[in-house]
């Protein structure tokens, strides 16, 4: 980063600091108080030790938000985005902790809650904004409040509660840009004066950025079904029970991707749009969810309150992979994937005059599954993988806060953890187009060998990870806290191990759990009779044995041509984040707010020994800005003829970044021998994404209309690619290509409800 361009983003972020912290309507308010449950108990945010960010599901509409990943626009330091080929599977990282790979057997490092239950896979967690209360991040380890262990941070996602005295009915439809059409109604009615149904369906279509010009499909689309059904009863005023089923069905066409170079033999040139395709692998792709929850709460006494969580759910995939986007099947995976877990939780909730907090136990048994083929269709040879992994997780947590004073409080915290994984790995190579163990059907290939052939393998880890935070009231409105956490998630198998290549055999045991011990330092308070709000926080984490995972291209008969690919996961010895975060909002009058958000990182890989020698310097962080950032306002104005005009606007910043754990800045002239023009950065550049909106807003407040302009200078950042190039070929065409965030959209949208 040249000086200039690091004293303009440094003055960017100074001026949010000065204007730091939430958005408005943020969470939930209580005489203009935000309020969230992060500690398992309703407190005011400026009052949590914690790094939280909270907004409300009314001011995501009020923004004319799509779905979660709009979360990292007002987040510092996070990465929320669709996973590659795919319209509903989730790639989150938060300040450099994440999981890319959503294959079968990696974990997640940031936990996805919906209404306290975990959500253990990535797919079909992109979750649209449909009867949302408020979404919830938390940044740093989490484990010793609720649920599962995560690393990074957890997103929890709180859905509205039923109306137990009243009828209610609220329903949303959007026209916009690119055919887009959406309807999304919900609603609950009370059957007895204890006893209340809800339901709530949304349908969300939309037509493609692009086209499959090898197909003619539409390529970016989006059709997706989602419903929700619950049941609320409250027979006394100390005890209540949930209970909620809801499903999701998407059905939009695969994504291939763009590729940036022309076919091998200069045939198929780069197309002209980033959105277009010539992927030939098929464009039919479907992920479908389903769960059902029930969550029960007794109130027992003025000081305990117990709780029972318990959750089933499961999600099937089926997709093909076009890795070369070009019609003839050189890199072709056709995969399918299946996975389901059960969750049980039991919560002691306790609070008294100075002494808060829970206790709790958690278990999950959860399986994920899948298979695919590799098609190497320009060397006559196909690669089927499959696998299994299933995961048992017992742990106890406990956190409770004292207040020493009335200014001072320390909170203590713990959990212990028990991962239990057992997997099963196969790959075969095959000799044809496709292999017989995918598609039984499939009589002109000719099996050849297997690979690995790994069954039962099994491995346990287990951690201890404390916390501890002091909070202290310099003031009523100032609050100044420290915390230290560690955070832990546990090691796996890689469902891509080559036995063959494994001698020593090595990738049977594995790879190791990852630790990190998380320091935090912080202030939150407000100024002018709370009309300036901010939070700012400073935090260092001390990584240890990071995962990684590498796959590239490899000569398996020494003939000088790549004819397979070898993954390695395996655990960086030292690694350090740091950085710093600030959040806040400006009531300039009771008109106008001005809101801002920053986060700097400085994320180092700083040990990976092999033989020896420290090759750190060999890989990068990924999915991880230096810089994040976003400006806004809000601002109503009442019409004399009734009701009110709210206009919102943002600029969103985030510096460019590495997409992997080894960086694709593009490769020059005579580099490779198949392309020897070169190619362009796979890793996107630096980008500002401009939006605004317009809505009107009843008199009575049943009726709403609202237009919005999303990504109003038409910026087209990389989120995602595939490299198969550099530094190793893959396939007679190679692999290299990217996906995009959406274009310059525009939706007009008209609400009510009653």
């Amino acid at each position: 980063m040249s000086n200039r361009r690091l004293l303009s983003v440094s003055a960017s972020v100074f001026a949010m600091a000065l204007a730091s912290g939430l958005t408005p309507a943020m969470a939930q308010s209580v005489n203009d108080e935000i309020v969230v449950t992060a500690q398992r108990r309703v407190q005011n945010i400026q009052d949590v030790p914690i790094s939280v960010t909270a907004v409300s599901g009314d001011f995501l509409e009020d923004i004319g938000a799509i779905d979660i990943t709009d979360i990292q626009k007002v987040t510092p330091n996070a990465t929320i985005e669709v996973a590659r080929g795919s319209s509903s599977t989730l790639i989150a990282f938060i300040r450099g902790v994440g999981q890319q790979d959503p294959l079968w057997g990696f974990e997640p490092g940031v936990g996805i809650y919906v209404d306290d239950v975990y959500i253990a896979r990535p797919q079909g967690a992109v979750l649209d904004i449909f009867d949302v209360e408020r979404i919830e991040v938390l940044r740093g380890p989490q484990g010793t409040l609720y649920g599962r262990n995560t690393i990074g941070g957890a997103i929890k996602y709180v859905t509205k509660s039923l109306d137990t005295e009243n009828v209610t009915m609220k329903g949303r439809v959007n026209v916009g840009s690119y055919g887009q059409f959406d309807q999304i109604i919900s609603g609950s009615v009370p059957v007895t004066d204890t006893f209340a149904l809800g339901v709530g369906i949304a349908n969300y279509s939309r037509d493609g950025f692009g086209e499959n010009l090898n197909t003619g499909a539409e390529h970016y689309d989006k059709a997706i079904f989602a419903g929700r059904i619950s049941a609320e009863w409250t027979p006394s005023d100390s005890f209540n029970l949930r209970i909620a089923a809801d499903m999701t069905d998407d059905d939009s066409n695969a994504k291939h991707g763009h590729r940036l170079l022309p076919s091998a033999d200069g045939t198929f040139q780069v197309t002209e749009s980033e959105y277009d395709t010539r992927g030939g692998a098929g464009d039919t792709n479907e992920v479908k969810t389903k769960g059902v929850s029930a969550i029960a709460t007794w109130t027992a006494s003025d000081a305990i309150t117990l709780k029972s969580i318990t959750a089933y759910r499961e999600s099937d995939t089926t997709t093909p992979i076009d890795f070369d986007a070009l019609p003839q099947p050189d890199f072709d995976v056709p995969a399918r994937y299946a996975d389901d877990q059960f969750s049980q939780e039991f919560q002691l909730l306790y609070s008294s005059d100075r002494l808060n907090g829970v206790a709790g136990l958690y278990y999950l048994d959860g399986s994920a599954s899948g298979d695919f083929d590799v098609i190497l269709g320009g060397l006559g040879l196909s690669i089927y993988q499959a696998g299994d992994q299933t995961k048992e997780n017992l742990s106890a947590y406990a956190d409770f806060t004292y207040d020493v004073t009335e200014a001072l409080s320390v909170s203590l915290g713990a959990r212990y953890t028990e991962d239990k994984t057992v997997a099963d790995v196969t790959r075969e190579l095959w000799f044809g187009i496709g292999t017989g163990s995918f598609s039984p059907s499939n009589s002109s290939s000719v099996f050849f060998t297997t690979q690995t052939g790994y069954q039962g393998l099994e491995r346990k880890d287990s951690e201890f990870t404390p916390r501890i935070a002091i909070n202290y009231a310099l003031s009523d409105e100032t609050n100044v806290y420290g915390s230290f956490s560690q955070g832990f998630k546990a090691g796996g198998f890689d469902p891509r191990a080559r036995a063959d290549l494994d001698p020593l055999g090595l990738s049977r045991e594995g790879f190791g759990p990852e630790t990190v011990d998380s320091y935090e330092i912080g202030m939150k308070g407000s100024l002018a009779d709370n009309r300036l709000t901010y939070s700012v926080a400073a935090f260092l984490a001390d990584y240890k044995d990071q995962q990684i995972t590498v796959q590239q291209g490899a000569d398996s008969d020494n003939d000088g041509t790549n004819d397979t690919f070898v993954s390695s996961v395996f655990n960086a010895g030292k690694s350090t984040y740091k950085g710093l975060e600030v959040e806040g909002a400006w009531r300039v009058t009771d008109a106008l707010t001005i809101n801002a958000v920053g986060g700097y990182i400085d994320a180092e890989i700083d040990e990976i020994l092999s033989g020896g020698v420290n090759i750190a310097d060999q890989f990068v962080t990924q999915n991880t800005p230096e810089w994040t950032g976003r400006l806004g306002f809000g601002y109503t104005h009442g019409l004399d003829a009734g009701g009110d005009i709210l206009v919102t606007g943002s600029a969103s910043y985030r510096d460019d970044y590495e997409l992997f754990n080894v960086a694709s800045p593009g490769f020059g002239a005579g580099v490779s021998a198949v392309f020897p023009q070169g190619g362009p950065a796979l890793d996107p550049d630096a980008y500002t994404v401009l939006d605004l909106g317009v809505k009107y807003t009843s008199e009575s407040g049943h009726w709403d209309f609202g237009v919005f302009g999303r990504n109003l200078t038409d910026q087209r950042p990389r989120i995602a690619g595939y490299n198969f190039v550099t530094p190793s070929q893959l396939g007679v065409d190679g692999v290299y290509s990217a996906f995009y965030r959406a274009p310059r959209t525009f939706t007009a949208t008209l609400g009510f409800k009653y």
